[in-house]
């Protein structure tokens, strides 16, 4: 069992990495090497050997393995990323990187996106350590850079680059999972991330005759570009299931007492009330404009103009995105992927999905562990090259009222140290179990 000793830790690394300005505004333009070099100095005072790796200067991947019982069963990765997106300083009550800890809350950035999970990681094996625990399987402990951009510096180097390091491993865990959903009528939830859509970020590019701004030209690359942006946004994606979101409905709909109609699947999600949000994003591929680049001046008319997509597409459719893509930007647009990763699906009837099932009704008998699939993306695409099952298990117990959704990428992200102490204990009992 985690002491006490590791449930005050928990909150003193969450606090101290929030501290540590690791922003990630893309590009290059971040340095995780303060933080890597906090969380390796925690691992080395265990005992621990860790190693850093960097593809680029200052940007700073962790990697630890805390040897296992039994040699002959297959290695568990847990990772956790280091950057963060950034924060206006302007518009939060308290400064993102104070790491402030008020009224039984930690504040900043990264609170939840992740440098709490990075904290309950660093906390559970030095509590193995002081108690002489040894897991089942070898852990193998990964805290990675860039995660918040391309995962180039990050992950995506440590798969391509260093994959002896996570020799035996088949499976992994991270962010996004076993966090409580209060559905308002008194029950509560515990989704453990089973599957990921597909990144696949888009340029869009439309070319025309530049000419003057007074002058009638049908060959208007803005023009053309707008159509083709308005078309995408507007675009209605027909309803696909994956076998995550279907074993998800169908255990939603038998806790509610309700059919698990999935021929209509739009009437099943209203009645499933709030808790729909958890399947809803991940029904159908999506394709959100973010970016526009044109023109230099309003009089000139510029021959060519550049927008970019945020879509996202469910395992087994990148050649339906693909194709539907073709569709909506026409004849006068060409598109590429600006960067793409693929989708991830995970069995939801592994003994690895029991032990994470285990762990969170230990704590939390009152919940109730459901799949889901992740409507965004993690490392656990670029962990998956080397043949590792990914799931989304960083565990959280909320209080009803937390909107967890919105600590993502946004204002006034915080967590309650009580979270972080059922993160700390649930997390190692999953590790020390697997």
């Amino acid at each position: 069992m985690a002491d006490q000793q590791a449930l005050d830790e928990v909150v003193t690394f969450t606090s101290d990495l929030i501290r540590i300005d690791t922003t990630n505004r893309g590009g290059g333009d971040c340095q995780e090497r303060p933080a890597a070099e906090y969380a390796a100095a925690r691992l080395a005072e265990a005992g621990l050997e860790p190693t850093m790796l960097e593809r680029t200067k200052g940007r700073t991947n962790v990697v630890a393995r805390f040897e296992g019982t039994d040699p002959s069963a297959d290695a568990l990765l847990v990772h956790g990323h280091l950057d963060v997106v950034p924060a206006q300083a302007a518009e939060w009550s308290v400064h993102p990187f104070s790491g402030e800890i008020r009224d039984g809350v930690v504040w900043g950035r990264g609170a939840v996106d992740m440098k709490n999970m990075d904290a309950m990681i660093l906390s559970v094996v030095r509590a193995w350590v002081r108690q002489g625990v040894r897991p089942r399987r070898d852990v193998v402990i990964a805290f990675t850079a860039d995660e918040e951009a391309s995962a180039e510096d990050g992950a995506g180097f440590l798969a391509d680059r260093h994959a002896g390091l996570f020799e035996g491993c088949t499976e992994g865990v991270s962010e996004a999972g076993a966090f409580t959903v209060h559905d308002g009528g008194g029950r509560q939830l515990y989704p453990i991330a089973a599957a990921e859509r597909g990144t696949g970020w888009v340029k869009l590019t439309a070319r025309g005759r530049a000419g003057h701004g007074s002058r009638p030209n049908p060959e208007n690359a803005v023009t053309r570009l707008a159509a083709a942006v308005t078309r995408i946004g507007a675009h209605e994606w027909p309803l696909r299931l994956t076998p995550t979101v279907r074993a998800a409905l169908t255990e939603l709909a038998a806790l509610y007492g309700l059919q698990a109609d999935l021929d209509d699947v739009d009437g099943l999600l209203e009645k499933l009330g709030p808790v729909a949000e958890l399947v809803a994003p991940t029904v159908r591929n999506s394709t959100n404009p973010t970016m526009l680049e044109a023109g230099y001046k309003v009089n000139v008319i510029p021959g060519e103009a550049v927008a970019y997509v945020d879509g996202r597409y469910l395992p087994g459719l990148r050649d339906e995105f693909a194709a539907t893509l073709d569709e909506l930007t026409g004849p006068d647009v060409d598109w590429e992927f600006h960067h793409g990763e693929v989708a991830l699906q995970s069995p939801v009837d592994s003994p690895t999905y029991a032990r994470m099932r285990a762990a969170i009704e230990e704590f939390a008998p009152e919940g109730h562990v459901v799949p889901y699939c992740m409507s965004g993306g993690t490392d656990a695409k670029q962990f998956s090259r080397l043949g590792i099952t990914g799931y989304g298990f960083s565990p959280l117990k909320l209080p009803e009222g937390y909107d967890y959704g919105a600590m993502f990428h946004g204002v006034d992200e915080r967590v309650p140290v009580e979270a972080l102490h059922f993160g700390v204990r649930v997390l190692d009992r999953f590790l020390r179990t697997a």
